[in-house]
């Protein structure tokens, strides 16, 4: 009933910038808590940056002064805006969220994933 859908990743080289978008659609009540994860080959499933219903956000130390998150509730849509991308950055990016349905119910829900790649 509830699906979040990812768009933006892409090969990009060291430096440069991405811009992620997150669009939750569904039997949505209310969506609490937002947040984007990376998880690289070989790795665990990483927090890069979460954001509360109302704004407050929170980065991983790896990506502070260089990603920005943001949501627009009108729009039920959550973004990442990633500069200064470093090969470390590479990853599959997940978006999730903390979704309170019509039905009162929460659950937490994430997105396929899409691959950022950031080449030397």
């Amino acid at each position: 009933q509830v699906q979040l859908v990812e768009s933006g990743g892409g090969l990009v080289q060291a430096g440069g910038s991405l811009r992620l978008s997150c669009a939750a659609s569904g039997s949505i009540f209310r969506i609490n808590g937002m947040g984007w994860y990376r998880q690289a080959p070989g790795k665990q499933r990483e927090l890069v940056a979460g954001i509360t219903s109302s704004g407050s956000t929170d980065y991983a130390d790896s990506v502070k002064g260089r990603f920005t998150i943001s949501r627009d509730n009108a729009k039920n849509t959550m973004y990442l805006q990633m500069n200064s991308l470093k090969p470390e950055d590479t990853a599959v990016y997940y978006c999730n969220a903390n979704i309170l349905t019509l039905a009162r119910l929460h659950y937490d829900y994430w997105g396929q994933g899409t691959q950022v790649t950031v080449s030397s």
